[in-house]
């Protein structure tokens, strides 16, 4: 695809790449979830392994090509309070507090803005107010937190103390039944969505938990017969022609969901990679699959310091896998800056589009 993607009055350009494999510091390890901090900035909880211990929270200013900025990190890995196992869900609210879900030790752990440990609550199990691996979380404006409680198969609300306030959802594939739900997020009128991993779709609810719609439906996209395989080193280059490939409406176990002022959605396709956009509606508008043609800033760091790395990359035949998305996990809207920007998880770096509304192709007089 193109660098700019135009549909239906709208445009999204690719802006720049953010990040490098790295297990602290500038860089992310497997990154999860994100969400807006109360300036802009993003916080991105990472997922690590076993082999690196990558886990961890990093706080980013964003800002435009080569601006980003390491402000924080914390939520390393470890048993003790302040430390994270899986760490799994962020959210921020109002007062700058974030909130970090683990799904191995299914707690909320909460810290201040410059990550200080403050406090936390959870306890393991299926009961009012337990919880079995929680994933996304997000804070609601009047101070409650919706915890994706995803091997319950619900949402729980919460007071920031860890109190319990409601409930909803049950396991099924029905309309307000979850399996294996995942990212979360509310628009500006407290609706919220969430995606419904193991049933390929995003539900809408209202802001009291009842089911309004379901946006997406299981598919796969089609795989060239000269295509690169998918491994979780990347996905494949497919040569089928745009007009032949399945449609943006279908989902692969989608993984984040996030929505603009307009009301358009953004949810990452992780099994197809890419990022699905629907209107308002659900109806789907376009897809993008990840342009990252311009080396990040942290990455060319990497390279500038280890000429190696640079012989290796000169040598590679075909280097368009490497600006594609390989199984994106979680998707962002900032309104102050109209940024897309989304965690293109086994690449460990962010990509960032800008939304161009009212947008008018150039016109060239030949």
């Amino acid at each position: 695809m193109a660098l700019t993607t135009y549909v239906k009055g709208r445009a999204y350009d690719w802006s720049h790449a953010i990040g490098r494999a790295s297990a602290n510091g500038t860089g992310f390890n497997y990154p999860q979830t994100m969400c807006l901090g109360t300036d802009g900035d993003i916080y991105v909880a990472n997922r690590g392994n076993e082999n690196n211990f990558g886990m961890r929270v990093n706080h980013i200013k964003v800002g435009g090509p080569g601006e980003e900025e390491l402000l924080a990190e914390f939520a390393t890995y470890g048993e003790a309070d302040g430390n994270t196992i899986w760490p799994f869900g962020v959210a921020v609210d109002k007062n700058g507090e974030v909130y970090v879900t683990d799904e191995w030790k299914s707690t909320v752990s909460v810290f201040d803005a410059k990550g200080k440990f403050i406090r936390k609550w959870g306890t393991p199990g299926s009961g009012p107010g337990q919880l079995k691996g929680p994933a996304g979380i997000i804070c609601e404006p009047n101070g409650n937190v919706i915890v994706v409680d995803s091997g319950n198969n619900r949402l729980q609300v919460f007071t920031p103390q860890g109190k319990l306030v409601a409930q909803c959802g049950k396991a099924g594939s029905g309309e307000g039944e979850f399996n294996k739900p995942w990212g979360i997020t509310l628009d500006k009128d407290g609706n919220i969505y969430v995606a419904d991993w193991k049933n390929h779709r995003v539900q809408k609810l209202s802001p009291a938990g009842k089911f309004l719609m379901a946006i997406g439906r299981y598919g796969k996209l089609p795989v060239a017969p000269n295509a690169f395989a998918v491994t979780y080193l990347g996905p494949f280059i497919s040569s089928v022609p745009a007009t032949e490939r399945i449609p943006a409406g279908i989902l692969n176990h989608p993984t984040g969901v996030a929505v603009d002022p307009e009301g358009d959605i953004y949810v990452t396709d992780w099994g197809n990679h890419r990022l699905c956009i629907f209107d308002k509606e659900g109806h789907p508008l376009t897809h993008l699959v990840g342009d990252a043609q311009v080396m990040s800033k942290w990455g060319q760091q990497s390279i500038d310091a280890n000429p190696d790395m640079m012989k290796a990359y000169r040598r590679v035949q075909n280097i368009e896998q490497l600006w594609r998305f390989c199984f994106p996990t979680a998707v962002v809207f900032n309104p102050k800056t109209d940024q897309i920007i989304v965690a293109d998880s086994q690449r460990n770096r962010l990509q960032v589009y800008n939304k161009v509304r009212d947008y008018v192709d150039f016109q060239a007089n030949l």
